[in-house]
């Protein structure tokens, strides 16, 4: 497959464009399947993952070293800079003026990688002006692909398995994809909410409990990595809480389509569908990140 230089101004446009979105998924799609076949070459056949520590204490392994530069090789045809979370340390002044940059989290969820629970993502997100106009989340385990484009809505493209020479078109890849949320899983009489398995606090918990008092029969749901961004916008859980820090690689791909997912969302209640979870949803009682699948529903006090 051959990469258009998305550094031309002509392609610096939107997702709103039929012919922009041809040129720039396949380059965001395929660079993500073929960095889930490095990590899964890593998870099935290697016994060390040549585990070390970055500066910030979190871990690192061969499989984000090499899913980075998998990433950093297919998409350097295009011409747009690499901002990932593997890469070198790069100053904000050197970047802060980005028109157009990738923005990779090359293994999201280290830690579930090397605990072996399968729950492990590649992130990459496409930014324009710092705001991000397309993106994929990509589940190797589960072959699952999400995408979302600013204009574009979200999607659900599964059976998608790692493939180091992924080379997946555009009609190829929108073929068969579902549209997020989805509806058989957005009907459930009891909220759900997905908190991190590895990165919960205590601020985590005394939120949870403040949610206990108003809804008891309340369900957790644990999982690693932005997959519980996925969760949301599939209608699967109805309200993500993380009290610990993120970083941009951590959210960008992840915001894009939960954001577009509730956009579908809405568009099913006006048609007179349900998509939308049966609980009110609370508002935030604490100085948290928290992400909710229907942020447009009347919320729910807690404060009181």
């Amino acid at each position: 497959m051959t990469i258009t230089d998305l550094s031309d101004p002509k392609l610096r446009v939107t997702m709103i464009n039929d012919k922009v979105r041809m040129y720039l998924l396949p380059p965001l799609f395929n660079a993500a399947v073929r960095a889930g076949a490095s990590i899964m070459q890593v998870y099935k056949n290697f016994d060390d993952y040549d585990i070390g520590l970055k500066a910030d204490c979190t871990p690192i392994t061969l499989a984000d070293r090499l899913a980075h530069r998998t990433i950093r090789e297919y998409l350097g045809p295009t011409r747009i800079p690499i901002l990932s979370e593997e890469g070198r340390e790069m100053l904000y002044d050197e970047r802060r003026n980005w028109e157009l940059y990738w923005l990779v989290d090359p293994l999201d969820g280290t830690v579930e990688f090397i605990k072996g629970n399968n729950e492990f993502t590649v992130n990459i997100a496409l930014m324009e002006n710092n705001v991000c106009i397309g993106a994929v989340i990509y589940v190797p385990y589960f072959e699952k692909m999400y995408i979302a484009g600013r204009d574009s809505g979200a999607y659900l493209k599964e059976h998608v398995a790692p493939d180091a020479a992924a080379a997946w078109s555009y009609e190829q890849i929108v073929h068969g994809w579902t549209r997020l949320p989805l509806e058989a899983e957005s009907h459930h009489d009891h909220l759900r909410v997905a908190l991190s398995r590895s990165h919960q606090t205590r601020e985590t918990q005394q939120y949870v409990e403040r949610l206990r008092e108003r809804y008891p029969d309340l369900e957790i749901v644990e999982q690693g990595s932005s997959y519980k961004f996925c969760l949301l916008a599939e209608g699967r859980v109805d309200y993500y809480v993380r009290t610990t820090h993120t970083y941009e690689w951590d959210t960008a791909a992840g915001e894009l389509i939960l954001s577009r997912a509730a956009r579908g969302s809405r568009a099913a209640l006006q048609r007179g569908g349900s998509a939308q979870p049966l609980v009110p949803l609370p508002v935030e009682i604490l100085p948290l990140l928290t992400f909710s699948a229907a942020a447009s529903l009347p919320s729910a006090d807690l404060s009181g």
